[in-house]
């Protein structure tokens, strides 16, 4: 199965779900449908259907990891920024960090590679996932991410983003990475 909407009810949370949420908690997005994108360079090829003219965009990647004590982290980054997993997990005090596995993905966020999402911390809360955040983002006006899957992006205001992770009941770590 792949990460887009085709197979979304094989999820914990469908993409259809989690927006009707959104929805129901009185949070503004913007949808847009596209290709399956698996990577920053697929979505960079989509981009320019989705930007605003003098918009403040904080477009992402994101990354599930772990520890060796197997704690679970998903870290959301500015897309063009490069990051060392060494010195990332330096800076968070917790050691080595690795890439999950697709199956532990799944059991912790509830979604496959290529649909990695701050959004996923609706079932990560729960699994005690670690949600940090590139601090960049506050500097934003919206944020563009994936609803759970990879071929639908959803564009939502910073304050309607964390006013999600207050119902959700998660508080993102800053990650000042210059």
């Amino acid at each position: 199965m792949d990460a887009s909407s085709e197979f979304q009810d094989s999820l914990p949370v469908s993409s259809d779900a989690l927006l009707a949420q959104l929805e129901a908690w009185g949070l503004d997005y913007e949808l847009h449908k596209h290709v399956p994108l698996r990577t920053v360079e697929d979505a960079k090829s989509v981009e320019a259907a989705m930007e605003v003219e003098g918009e403040s965009a904080f477009r992402v990647k994101n990354l599930y990891l772990r520890d060796k004590k197997k704690r679970n982290y998903l870290v959301t980054l500015e897309q063009d920024r490069e990051i060392d997993l060494k010195a990332l997990g330096a800076q968070l005090g917790v050691g080595n960090l690795s890439f999950g596995s697709a199956d532990r993905l799944l059991e912790n966020l509830g979604v496959r590679p290529g649909a990695v999402t701050p959004l996923a911390m609706i079932n990560g809360a729960e699994k005690g996932v670690r949600f940090f955040i590139d601090a960049d983002v506050q500097g934003a006006e919206r944020v563009y991410m994936h609803p759970l899957v990879n071929d639908r992006t959803v564009a939502m205001s910073v304050a309607d983003l964390w006013a999600f992770f207050e119902r959700i009941d998660v508080s993102p770590e800053m990650l000042e990475l210059g």
